[in-house]
């Protein structure tokens, strides 16, 4: 698992990375009232939003940590948004992209350098 400094996370399986968002950003969040997932067949860049996540607290943009063309969306997030802050690093996954730049993966961190860049928040 790879992860951004706007608490993204990125799983990779052959040439397709699940995408979802980190503990920390669910729970920062509060409760997850809505989830807005991208279409199946979007091409996204890295760093443009993909999906739109809303809580109790605030809306806030998710970005796409690499880049691709999505081939698959969490649809179940919308009848179960809070599944979000129940597995952010499982369950509440927001989509899966065919990747168009593998190399992307390496400029993301791993779980110690995150966990090393939350303790400087």
């Amino acid at each position: 698992m790879k992860f951004t400094k706007d608490h993204e996370w990125v799983e990779v399986a052959g040439d397709v990375a699940t995408v979802g968002i980190t503990g920390y950003a669910a729970e920062q969040l509060g409760d997850v009232v809505f989830v807005e997932v991208p279409d199946v067949g979007k091409t996204v860049k890295q760093g443009e939003a993909l999906a739109v996540v809303e809580s109790v607290k605030a809306a806030s943009d998710v970005y796409a940590p690499v880049s691709g063309e999505v081939v698959e969306a969490n649809g179940q997030l919308s009848d179960a948004p809070e599944t979000v802050n129940a597995a952010p690093e499982a369950g509440g996954w927001f989509a899966k992209i065919k990747l168009s730049n593998p190399a992307e993966l390496d400029a993301l961190m791993d779980r110690a350098a995150y966990e090393a860049f939350l303790s400087t928040l």
